[in-house]
C-alpha cells in the first residue's frame, strides 16, 4: 500500500522558511536542480524539527542526532516513502529500495538475498572487483593529464556491480561511447525523480504522464535487455551471481521464489542504488585525501606495510579488514557527505516524537544526514575531516544511531558490506599505487544526481615505483 501524499501532522506547524506564500507555500525556496543543498543552506538555523510546504504536501525535516536516534528506534518506528521515492516506484517497483514495510515481496527477496552478502558470496566477488579495478587502473594510464574523479569511479562501481549482479559488462573502460542500457537507466530514473516533485503541484499527474511518455522509450529499452537476459538465465541452474541466486533459491520454509517481474526490479535497485552511492562515496575519500596530506601519508603507509613494495600487489581478500585507516578516511567522508543525503521515518502507531510532536502512523519526517553528520552537540569541529572520529574509542563515546550512512533498522542497504569491501580494497590500490595532486584552486562543488557526488574534480596521479614505497 503507498502512503497518501498528506502529511500534516494533524495541522501542527513547524518553523520553516520566511518566504512562504499562500497557494505555492515554499515553492522556490529550493531549486529543483539543487534541492538538497539548497535545503542546507535555507534549514540551517531552524531548529532541530522544521518544514517545507510545497502547494498541498508538507516536508517535515529533523537535523539533530537526538531527534534522529528517537526516528531510528525500531520499536517505534520504520522505513517511510516520500513522493520522490514514491515516484520511483513506477520503475523499481517493489524492489528492496522502493517496496513499502507491509509488501510481501520485500520480506522474501530480503530473505532470499541474504545469503548473497555473507563472507563466502563476498569472497566471489573480490576477484571481480580486482579485476575491474585493473581495467580502471589501464583506462587512466592511457589517458593525459589529469582525470575525472566522479566519471571514473563511476564506471568502476557500474561495471563491478554489473559483474557481480548479472555477469555483463558494459565495456565502460573500453568503449568511446557509454552502454545505451547505463544511459538509459539513469535517464529513467531521473524521470522518476522529477516526477515526484510534480506529484503536489495543481495539473502534476498530467505533467506526470507527459514525461512518462517522453521517456517510455528509455524505460522499454532497460526492462526488455533485463527481461530477456532473466529469461536466458532461467534454464540454468548456475547460481555464481546475485541473478543466480535470485532465480535459484527458493524459501526454506514456503517454498516460494521470486518473480521474473520482481528480480528485475531487484537487479535495477542494486545497479542503481549501489553504483552512485559507492561512486560518490569512494570521490569524496579521494578528494579529502588530496586535501589533507598528513592523513594521505598515514593512509599510503598502511597501504604500503600491508601490500609491500610493489606497486602492481593486490589485496588478498583477509588483507582487507586490516586497512582500518583506510576504512576511517572511507568513514569520515561518509560523515561530511553522506552520498545519500536523507531518509524518511513513520510511527508504527500513533506516538510522541521528542514528548512534544503527535505523529500517526500516515505521518513522516526526513532525517537529513548533512546536519545530522555534523551536529555540533555530537562532532567537535563538524566541517573538519578527521579520520580519527572513527577510532573506536570515539564511536563508543557518541550516541548511537549519529552516524547512518546506509539508513537504519531493517530497511538499512542490504548491500552495506558489498560497498565497504568494494571501496578499501580499491582506495588502498590507489593509493598504494599512485601519488594523488589536485588543482590547489579548486573549490569542491557538489552535483545532485540520484544521490550526491563531486562536481568537476580532477586529480593528477604519478605512479608510484618501489624506491618511492620504500622512503
Amino acid at each position: 500500500m503507498v502512503r497518501t501524499l498528506k502529511n500534516d501532522w494533524s495541522g501542527q506547524i513547524f518553523p520553516h522558511a520566511d518566504r512562504r506564500k499562500p497557494l505555492i507555500g515554499d515553492l522556490g525556496v529550493s531549486s529543483p536542480r539543487h534541492p538538497i543543498l539548497d535545503l542546507l543552506a535555507w534549514g540551517a538555523d531552524l531548529g532541530p524539527i522544521f518544514e517545507m510546504r510545497i502547494f498541498r504536501q508538507n516536508f517535515v525535516f529533523v537535523s539533530s542526532a537526538e531527534l534522529a536516534a528517537e526516528l531510528c528506534d525500531e520499536t517505534r518506528f520504520c522505513k517511510a516513502l516520500p513522493p520522490a521515492i514514491t515516484a520511483l516506484r513506477q520503475y523499481a517497483g517493489d524492489g528492496l529500495f522502493t517496496a513499502e514495510n507491509d509488501e510481501p515481496n520485500w520480506q522474501l527477496a530480503h530473505e532470499l538475498l541474504m545469503p548473497a552478502f555473507t563472507k563466502s558470496a563476498m569472497q566471489s566477488y573480490h576477484p571481480i572487483m580486482l579485476a575491474t579495478a585493473d581495467e580502471l587502473f589501464a583506462f587512466w594510464e592511457r589517458q593525459a593529464g589529469p582525470v575525472d574523479v566522479t566519471q571514473s569511479m563511476t564506471k568502476l562501481t557500474m561495471e563491478t556491480l554489473s559483474r557481480a549482479a548479472f555477469s555483463h559488462d558494459f565495456g565502460s573502460f573500453t568503449s568511446q561511447q557509454p552502454h545505451p542500457f547505463v544511459g538509459a537507466m539513469i535517464r529513467a530514473l531521473e524521470t522518476g525523480r522529477r516526477k515526484g516533485g510534480l506529484l503536489t503541484a495543481p495539473g502534476g499527474a498530467l505533467l506526470g504522464r507527459l514525461i512518462d511518455r517522453r521517456n517510455a522509450g528509455q524505460q522499454a529499452y532497460v526492462d526488455k535487455m533485463l527481461d530477456d537476459l532473466i529469461a536466458e538465465r532461467s534454464a540454468s541452474s548456475d547460481d555464481h551471481d546475485l541473478l543466480g541466486i535470485m532465480l535459484n533459491t527458493s524459501h526454506p520454509e514456503s517454498g516460494e521464489r521470486l518473480s521474473p517481474l520482481n528480480i528485475r526490479y531487484q537487479i535495477l535497485t542494486f545497479l542503481v542504488a549501489g553504483h552512485e552511492t559507492t561512486s560518490g562515496a569512494l570521490s569524496f575519500t579521494l578528494y579529502y585525501l588530496s586535501r589533507n596530506p598528513h592523513c594521505l601519508a598515514k593512509a599510503q603507509q598502511e597501504a604500503d606495510e600491508i601490500l609491500g613494495d610493489d606497486s602492481d600487489a593486490v589485496p588478498t581478500f583477509e588483507q582487507i579488514p586490516k586497512f582500518r585507516y583506510i576504512r576511517r578516511c572511507l568513514d569520515e567522508a561518509l560523515r561530511i557527505w553522506p552520498t545519500v543525503p536523507a531518509f524518511a521515518r513513520s510511527p508504527r502507531g500513533e506516538t510522541m516524537l521528542a514528548d512534544a510532536y503527535r505523529m500517526r502512523p500516515q505521518d513522516w519526517a526526513i532525517i537529513v544526514l548533512g546536519f545530522v553528520h555534523r551536529d555540533p552537540s555530537v562532532w567537535d569541529d563538524p566541517d573538519v575531516y578527521d579520520p580519527d572520529r572513527f577510532l573506536p574509542a570515539n564511536v563508543k563515546k557518541r550516541p548511537a544511531h549519529s552516524y547512518k550512512p546506509f539508513g537504519a533498522g531493517l530497511r538499512a542497504c542490504i548491500g552495506r558490506q558489498f560497498a565497504l569491501h568494494e571501496s578499501v580494497l580499491v582506495l588502498a590500490r590507489i593509493l598504494h599505487r599512485y601519488d594523488l595532486s589536485g588543482d590547489p584552486d579548486y573549490e569542491l562543488a557538489v552535483d545532485e544526481r540520484l544521490t550526491m557526488v563531486p562536481k568537476g574534480f580532477e586529480l593528477d596521479l604519478v605512479p608510484r615505483r618501489a624506491p618511492a614505497l620504500l622512503r
